[in-house]
């Protein structure tokens, strides 16, 4: 077993003495012009890191539900943040975007990259990916012993920058920094091409190309944290305009080649944030004491809540901040799907070993989203969080006809209030911790959870009240309706096979009625006339009765007639208000037998017997056995009431 360790470690470090280069200056020449890309700049290197983990073109055309969403909208999925960030696709496009056009030079090059967004928006883990994928890069070659981690090509003159950059296939930028200056002058004799050149790697604990400034008090802001200052042990061997005195340790010198976060960036005194607009404008920064300016090639990334940026937005003596900023709004999510994946992957990172039953992540979710949405006038607000899940809603029967465009349209800043990630996190822990012996969470439980945080929770009286309508009622509905689908499947033998088969012969006695002709039993062989009282059976059960019921045969034979066309495999699933209509046809064929059975305090045999094959079957679709009892006793206290 020790011998396993053993291998392990000394196969590391040969990995690591395989990508460690020590060379002269003259050798990274040759490396330069060999791969011209080593020399490349922070936000090129940040691009390409991104770029290199691959970009996903997604064709709306092909899912029915990306193009309810997103109609003509390109929609690109960038590999390096897909398995962490779920809902944000439009705030990582912007990113990127950035990202590429400082690539090329462009004006943002110059600026800071703002995120802004309320609490647990995903703000931070933003730049915490953007950090760790850094750290994950190879390494990149520098001056050896730079306290800046500078650039080798600052060793190059002025005066042969021209011919050395097209030799290379490169163009040099920036100036050494004092303490290198110092060291080639006294150390070299003005020989740069013998000065050495390594190679290091990105490392936030060893503040290595990645620099990170925290809020500071405005009362003892001190300037060190951001540009270093003189050591002070060293001013009684050498004069104060010695470079040797520089201790270069602030978070823009750590984050030269690299990044440098900013976080709550408005919290600091605008006075603070000077240096930051050299840094992004003129890509230098002043050094401590008299040592004029220090070259820096990093790239800012800096984020706030809203709060703050609408206050500092307001003060025009900002405007000079505010010209070097571009703005990425990171608004909470608002896709139901999306929201699930959140909290799915935020409970696989923890230590949550609990049962958790079918729903309760989605019942929670919709509570967080409901509570993000603005109200329009369009539709309610249920109706609006299906539709932006890309869901269609139907609605007697005619599947309703909302654009989502012109719904997020008209609400812009939706997203940036609500409920956060982090408030359900401590329901779902919560209901655990009321719930230790089952060890179990189910949706009633977390929404009983959910119900007494808003209660004790600090927020205005008109938004709680407003918070426990969504729970009191209309989630109080939407589970309702949701069970007795769950119900009903453990009663139904087949549900899927039942569903399908009411669906081929709705096809077939629609077709003949349309057409107007007999047709053939599937079974029997046998022509017959359409049965219309069986297709009013299934039409009444979403609303469609009388001269409507012409209409929507023809548009149903005429939807799935262009869906086969396609080439798609039609279903009882393909067109939803005939699922919906299937889908309450079967729960009114068990809906009786279901409701004795449940409410009943004492069962007959035959009784027991149903109830334990839906016990059974129930847990074969997911149900932890510890829960079953209590999520029917709510079916039948709630869901068929005498």
């Amino acid at each position: 077993m020790t011998g396993d360790f053993q291998k392990l470690i000394q196969e590391d470090r040969e990995n690591r003495k395989k990508t460690t280069w020590t060379g002269t200056m003259l050798e990274y020449l040759e490396l330069v012009r060999e791969t011209p890309d080593v020399a490349k700049l922070a936000h090129k290197r940040i691009y390409d890191m991104v770029m290199s983990c691959g970009v996903t073109d997604t064709n709306v055309e092909e899912n029915p539900r990306l193009k309810r969403l997103y109609k003509n909208e390109q929609i690109r999925t960038y590999d390096f943040f897909a398995d962490e960030f779920y809902g944000m696709e439009k705030t990582i496009n912007q990113i990127v975007r950035y990202f590429h056009s400082a690539s090329l030079k462009g004006e943002e090059s110059r600026q800071v990259l703002y995120l802004v967004g309320p609490v647990g928006s995903g703000k931070s883990s933003l730049v915490e990916k953007l950090k760790k994928g850094l750290e994950e890069l190879t390494f990149f070659y520098s001056i050896d012993n730079c306290p800046m981690m500078e650039e080798p090509l600052h060793l190059i003159p002025r005066h042969l920058r021209k011919e050395f950059g097209k030799m290379l296939g490169v163009d040099i930028e920036g100036d050494l920094c004092p303490v290198c200056r110092y060291r080639l002058k006294e150390d070299f004799q003005g020989k740069w091409e013998e000065v050495p050149v390594k190679t290091h790697e990105f490392s936030i604990r060893n503040k290595r190309g990645i620099g990170v400034v925290p809020p500071v008090d405005p009362n003892n802001q001190d300037t060190s944290v951001l540009i270093g200052g003189e050591d002070i042990s060293k001013l009684d061997l050498y004069s104060e305009g010695d470079p040797r005195v520089l201790d270069l340790t602030g978070a823009l010198n750590v984050g030269n080649r690299g990044m440098v976060e900013f976080i709550e960036v408005f919290k600091n005194e605008t006075e603070y944030l000077h240096a930051m607009i050299t840094a992004t404008q003129e890509k230098s920064i002043p050094a401590p004491g008299r040592h004029g300016m220090i070259y820096v090639d990093t790239c800012i990334v800096a984020h706030s809540n809203e709060a703050e940026w609408k206050k500092f937005k307001s003060d025009h003596t900002n405007e000079a901040i505010l010209d070097r900023i571009v703005t990425v709004k990171v608004p909470y999510n608002l896709r139901l799907s999306e929201e699930v994946k959140i909290y799915k992957k935020i409970i696989r990172q923890s230590r949550f070993t609990a049962d958790i039953a079918p729903h309760t992540i989605e019942i929670a979710s919709m509570f967080a989203i409901l509570s993000r949405l603005e109200p329009t006038n369009k539709c309610d607000l249920m109706t609006k969080l299906k539709l932006y899940n890309g869901e269609e809603v139907v609605e007697k029967g005619k599947t309703k006809k909302i654009d989502v465009l012109e719904l997020r349209e008209e609400a812009k800043n939706e997203g940036l209030n609500g409920i956060s990630t982090r408030f359900i996190m401590k329901a779902l822990d919560n209901a655990l911790s009321d719930n230790i012996d089952a060890n179990c969470i189910h949706p009633i439980s977390v929404r009983e959870a959910l119900v007494n945080m808003v209660k004790e929770a600090d927020f205005p009286e008109d938004l709680r009240k407003r918070y426990l309508e969504f729970l009191q009622d209309t989630l109080h509905k939407e589970y309702l309706e949701i069970l007795e689908k769950e119900i009903t499947k453990a009663f139904v033998y087949s549900y899927q096979e039942q569903a399908e088969s009411l669906f081929q012969n709705y096809l077939d006695h629609a077709e003949a009625y349309v057409t107007k002709r007999r047709f053939k039993d599937r079974n029997t062989g046998e022509e017959l006339e359409p049965d219309e009282a069986f297709m009013k059976s299934i039409e009444e059960q979403i609303a469609i009765i009388g001269t409507a019921s012409d209409g929507f045969r023809q548009e149903v034979i005429a939807y799935l007639w262009s869906t086969s066309r396609r080439g798609e495999k039609v279903t009882y699933e393909s067109y939803e208000p005939l699922k919906e209509a299937i889908e309450k046809k079967l729960m009114a064929s068990v809906r009786d037998v279901s409701r004795i059975i449940t409410k009943a305090r004492t069962r007959d045999d035959d009784q027991s017997r149903k109830y334990d094959r839906m016990v059974e079957q129930l847990i074969r679709n997911g149900y932890p056995a510890s829960c079953v009892d209590t999520i029917l006793k709510y079916a039948a206290n709630n869901l068929w009431k005498d």
